[in-house]
């Protein structure tokens, strides 16, 4: 008896520790590896983000470095229908993009001509401000807290 306890304790020991779980799945995935979207002038868009907000291109050859965004929490999270958190009701999706400083992002984009509405109220987890792409597109900036 007194193996057959160390046999189980030994092959429980052994299993990876996500398979040990009885809640949520053995995998799970690591992180967002791209956001892909159609867009009526991909070519503009791409150009936008680059100018605006800093985010590259997918790299084209071997030598292009792709955009590398900083380690940092990430929502994922579905709304109603109804909801107008998102806009109007053709949004089906909007973008977060975690922020060091709002204030000089905000400062950056109304020098180059785009319309923020900066959240005056400051959250438990941070500020945010929210504006929309060039083909109307929600975005959210966001602070977060200082620790």
């Amino acid at each position: 008896m007194r193996r057959m306890v160390w046999l189980v304790a030994l092959t429980v020991l052994a299993l990876p520790a996500a398979a040990q779980t009885s809640s949520g799945p053995a995998e799970k995935v690591l992180g967002i590896g791209g956001f892909f979207f159609r867009a009526k002038d991909p070519k503009a868009l791409v150009q936008w983000y680059e100018q605006n907000l800093g985010i590259s291109i997918v790299p084209k050859g071997p030598g292009d470095k792709p955009w590398q965004q900083d380690a940092g929490a990430t929502a994922f999270q579905p709304f109603s229908e109804t909801s107008s958190y998102l806009g109007t009701p053709d949004h089906r999706w909007m973008l977060n993009f975690r922020v060091r400083d709002l204030d000089a992002m905000v400062k950056q984009l109304t020098a180059n001509g785009i319309v923020v509405k900066v959240d005056p109220q400051t959250y438990p987890n941070g500020r945010f401000a929210h504006l929309s792409d060039p083909e109307g597109n929600p975005l959210e900036l966001w602070e977060p807290k200082s620790k």
